[in-house]
């Protein structure tokens, strides 16, 4: 990465890396502080006002207390296991670069501009996505919320307070979302999407264009499945006396496969445990989690009825977002000012979804990523295609916050 964002998230190469080349910045451990050490020295190279919210958001502030409200750009710093480099850091990084070309060319802005790094948006670590946002818009309640706990048994209230957040205290913050009039997030392409209009092309590089604007989300949730069986000696029990819950769900994970096939949806098995996850032993219980998404709920639905059909498994819901439509308005309007560029879905869920769920006018920005491939380290966008990316919100600047 050799381009002034690349600079900027080579900064960051190095923090969270695996052996395997991934990334594992899992919100409220000691590598997210580093990645939000980052932030606030990217802040202070700027002169921006830094300030945590009570919700754990970090802010950093260009011009606070001009009138009207401000103009929010951000994106989050956390990913999943063995994450790529660009998904969360790329939105923040492209914004500190975009206000220091505007900063450099004299620009003056006529209202509050500021860079936002939500907290916990994989929900990697507590299980629960977009903690941050969804806490500071009330969308996640504080109890519900403070009871989350890791692999390790640590809850999100503990590891709040040992960041110096304090937990009382975290909730639907009214007066800060009172001073947000617009949110635009810029962020990496995720997959291969229709384009709304023109060719169809499916994606950005389809579609030859380095930067698109996505209109809204699909539908998505998260469902969890407990199996039990019995634990026993894997050398000695008899296969036809085996209760094995590993079986049935194998079984659910076929069906989930299937289900999304033949209802042309999106759907995956991509966490289980097992108990006591021995080679040697009979597993007594075991649970899986879904991930579904379409771009209708009803084809949603349709995957999780042909799993219950042929499983016969309990399907427990954890999270549900509908179609979320960003703001028409400032969409249509990005989309001009950058040149009619293509306009696509997201097949992922982000911030700027649950800011526009609370009613804030947001908008995404989004990347070419030639493979498609995100949540991986093979997730890349090239250094002239991140250069476009801040030309980008460098031209929305100028314009939504004249």
């Amino acid at each position: 990465m050799t381009s002034l964002v690349g600079g900027l998230l080579g900064e960051l190469a190095d923090v969270g890396r695996t052996r395997k080349g991934g990334y594992d910045r899992r919100a409220w451990t000691g590598v997210d502080v580093e990645c939000r050490q980052w932030f606030v020295q990217c802040a202070d190279a700027l002169d921006l006002d830094v300030e945590t919210d009570r919700n754990g958001n970090l802010w950093a502030w260009w011009q606070p207390s001009l009138p009207r409200t401000a103009l929010v750009l951000g994106s989050h710093l956390d990913s999943v296991p063995q994450g790529g480099a660009y998904d969360g850091p790329l939105g923040i990084a492209s914004a500190f670069a975009a206000i220091g070309a505007l900063r450099r060319d004299g620009f003056t802005p006529g209202r509050p501009v500021a860079v936002a790094a939500f907290a916990d948006a994989e929900g990697a670590r507590f299980g629960a996505a977009c903690v941050g946002s969804r806490l500071l818009t009330g969308a996640l309640r504080r109890e519900e919320a403070l009871e989350l706990r890791d692999d390790d048994g640590t809850t999100l209230a503990e590891a709040l307070r040992r960041a110096g957040v304090e937990p009382e205290h975290v909730g639907r913050d009214e007066e800060r979302l009172q001073r947000i009039g617009e949110f635009l997030e810029l962020h990496i392409e995720q997959g291969h999407l229709p384009t709304r209009a023109g060719t169809g092309a499916l994606g950005l590089a389809a579609a030859g264009a380095a930067v698109g604007v996505s209109d809204r989300i699909w539908p998505h949730g998260r469902w969890r499945v407990d199996l039990t069986g019995q634990q026993n000696h894997a050398g000695t029990t008899p296969m036809g006396a085996r209760r094995d819950p590993l079986v049935r769900l194998a079984d659910i994970v076929l069906a989930v496969r299937e289900g999304a096939i033949a209802a042309e949806a999106l759907a995956t098995v991509g966490r289980v445990t097992v108990s006591p996850g021995a080679v040697n032993a009979v597993a007594g219980s075991a649970t899986l989690w879904i991930d579904a998404r379409a771009a209708h709920e009803p084809t949603v639905r349709r995957v999780l009825a042909h799993v219950r059909r042929v499983t016969g498994a309990e399907l427990l819901e954890e999270s549900w977002t509908a179609e979320t439509a960003f703001d028409q308005g400032l969409t249509a309007s990005l989309s001009e000012i950058l040149g009619a560029v293509p306009v696509l879905p997201s097949g992922a869920g982000h911030d700027a979804g649950v800011l526009s769920l609370a009613g804030i006018p947001a908008a995404m920005i989004l990347v070419r990523n030639p493979t498609g491939v995100s949540h991986a380290p093979d997730e890349h966008a090239e250094d002239d295609d991140c250069e476009r990316g801040v030309d980008a919100l460098v031209t929305a600047i100028r314009h939504r916050a004249a």
